[in-house]
């Protein structure tokens, strides 16, 4: 198959209104505005957006809205994990159905499947459709399954559709490992980077990055996404240490509920995060806010919608 080059995909929040419920009407404003800010793709409802909090009906709701929303003005990739492979799987044929680009996946959330049973979940789900389809791997710290080269091997000899991996762990043997020894396997094999660090991924091989903070600051992931994609590196360094001071200043407690705050901040309220997750209380806010109003790069970003 043709290989599928997502680019610079930005991954949105999921807007929620007082009582919880999926704000539709702010969430069509997220998406113009990614997509009037550099998305090349988007891939919904990721971690960013509150995927395990939505439910099943909602996640399709969710996903069918989008679609319909951007209307093939760039690919819209639908994440379809669950722990479940029948989940998954179900999720996956629905995103095809509806129209997605591609898929991407998770290993199973929350458990630790032996290798073979992990392999398993993730050939039925990326075999279930015609889709490209990219396995994210999670940040280390997170709990489930991480992919090893092992099994990247495995799913590269099993599945014609796997695309490549989106790397959230910055593991940097894996990372060399997945990529010289899967374009081997498969000349196109592609390693994407996530947590908005490109030029690691990019000094390596790869191609494309998922960003959650290109709600915050797209024009600075543009910019880094385009130095690394020119190998221009030193030129890309003073702009990815922004990104990462970004990424850190938002990820606590959650990376969903730093950007939140932060895209109140920015003039764009996307709501509170769904429980279990809290809103900043006011401390935290007023510390995150001063924290913002010191990142002398975000003046140059989008205010408002």
């Amino acid at each position: 198959m043709t290989t599928f080059q997502p680019g610079l995909v930005h991954t949105p929040v999921t807007p929620f209104t007082r009582d919880h419920r999926i704000d539709f009407d702010t969430f069509a404003k997220v998406i113009e505005f990614h997509l009037r800010n550099g998305a090349d793709a988007l891939a919904l409802p990721m971690p960013e957006g509150e995927d395990i909090s939505l439910t099943d009906e909602e996640q399709r709701g969710y996903l069918e809205f989008a679609i319909a929303q951007v209307n093939g003005r760039v690919p819209v990739i639908a994440h379809v994990s669950d722990a479940g492979t029948g989940i998954a799987v179900a999720r996956a044929r629905h995103a095809e159905a509806a129209g997605a680009a591609a898929i991407v996946s998770h290993p199973p959330y929350f458990w630790h499947p032996k290798p073979a049973m992990v392999a398993e979940h993730l050939v039925q789900i990326g075999s279930a459709v015609g889709l490209p389809f990219f396995v994210y791997n999670p940040p280390i710290e997170s709990v489930g399954t991480h992919m090893t080269t092992e099994l990247t091997l495995q799913l590269i000899e099993r599945l014609q559709n796997f695309c490549g991996v989106v790397d959230a762990s910055m593991d940097w043997v894996f990372m060399i490992e997945a990529i010289s020894n899967g374009r081997q396997l498969r000349p196109g094999f592609q390693l994407l980077a996530a947590t908005d660090y490109m030029v690691s991924a990019k000094v390596m091989g790869g191609s494309g990055a998922f960003s959650g903070v290109a709600a915050i600051a797209p024009k600075l992931v543009h910019r880094v996404y385009d130095s690394c994609s020119k190998e221009q590196y030193a030129a890309a360094r003073k702009g990815q240490e922004d990104l990462g001071a970004l990424h850190h200043l938002l990820k606590e407690p959650r990376l969903e509920t730093g950007l939140k705050a932060a895209l109140r901040f920015m003039g764009r309220d996307c709501g509170d995060p769904r429980p279990p997750a809290r809103a900043l209380g006011e401390a935290e806010r007023g510390e995150l806010t001063e924290a913002l109003g010191a990142c002398a790069f975000l003046e140059a970003e989008p205010k408002g919608w």
